[in-house]
């Protein structure tokens, strides 16, 4: 197949185009991309062959869009190097719990967030440590329910590069609560730049993993590398867990996780210094997947008004312990 992406054209329209040779060329009607994912192949071929006749534009110059809008994102933690690294700062005796092995955890993440590549991302209210993840996202491509692992791979529409923004400091005491984050994560993710199909990564394919390089840097310096062959589960595998007893839609995201030195937060546990420091406005994110492209955006200045709520109304008093 292809890659294919949604962008922005001069008129303000959000376009279909196929990503081919550098340039991003028009899909005539512009179809969703999972419609067009799903369509025969010979429908398929006949838009191929269309494409680009109205519009063939660099990439450099273009405006993406998100390629999809899911009505669910579940974000993984697939790789274990990460959270090696991530429970150095946390109390016990550093190590992966076992529970980590016996199934890939996942968490719900805010659909509504979702941003593209070239889109600024304003620092959130309170927080002294933004932060960000490289990961790698795969979009499911039809509803399912109960998927067994020998079905799993045709339910992959395919691939973009993910980012997880975080606010490291809120983050950490919304977790003491014991739910999880939420005000952390719930601001800001990008996805991106277009979806990649899986039969364009069979070149990296190793077993049931892909050999992609990553990294991530900021204003220019890389910061963190990985490869996604790393993974602890794969996609497939993902979707199985994420799908057993429950529904998972199509157009939905299933994120890995962050990927080993993807984060900055992972570099802050292993050292005990904040080096490199949090991001500030101004830096530029840069994250880049190979098969899978380039995704960037700049942090500016605070735009939310930092409202807050009161403290809890205490009812369970000490005399009643």
């Amino acid at each position: 197949m292809a890659q294919y992406a949604r962008y922005v054209g001069p008129n303000g329209i959000v376009h279909t185009g196929r990503v081919q040779h550098g340039k991003l060329q028009d899909i005539p009607g512009d179809p969703e991309i999972l419609d067009l994912l799903s369509a025969p192949a010979e429908v398929r071929r006949d838009l191929d062959v269309r494409a680009g006749r109205q519009q063939k534009l660099p990439i450099p110059e273009a405006t993406f869009a998100v390629p999809v809008q899911p009505r669910a994102m579940r974000d993984f933690l697939v790789f274990e190097a990460h959270i090696a690294g991530m429970k150095k700062n946390e109390p016990g005796d550093g190590s992966v719990p076992p529970q980590w092995y016996e199934a890939p955890a996942f968490l719900f993440m805010n659909p509504w967030s979702v941003l593209p590549t070239g889109a600024d991302i304003p620092m959130p209210p309170f927080t002294q440590k933004l932060d960000f993840e490289l990961e790698v996202a795969m979009i499911v491509k039809d509803t399912v329910r109960d998927v067994p692992l020998e079905e799993a791979a045709e339910h992959l529409a395919g691939f973009c590069i993910f980012n997880d923004w975080s606010a490291r400091d809120i983050q950490a005491g919304e977790m003491r609560v014991g739910l999880g984050p939420s005000k952390g994560k719930d601001f800001a993710n990008t996805l991106g730049p277009w979806i990649t199909t899986p039969d364009e990564l069979e070149q990296y394919r190793e077993g049931d993993r892909y050999a992609l390089e990553m990294s991530v840097a900021i204003n220019g310096e890389v910061v963190g590398t990985d490869n996604l062959r790393n993974m602890s589960w794969s996609f497939e595998e993902m979707l199985v867990h994420a799908s057993r007893d429950a529904w998972v839609g199509r157009g939905d995201v299933l994120a890995t996780g962050t990927a080993s030195t993807g984060a900055l937060s992972e570099r802050w546990a292993r050292t005990g210094q904040l080096t490199p420091p949090p991001l500030q406005v101004g830096d530029v994110v840069t994250m880049t997947v190979q098969g899978l492209g380039t995704i960037e955006n700049r942090i500016v200045e605070t735009v939310s008004p930092a409202h807050t709520v009161p403290t809890a109304r205490r009812t369970y008093g000490s005399d009643r312990l």
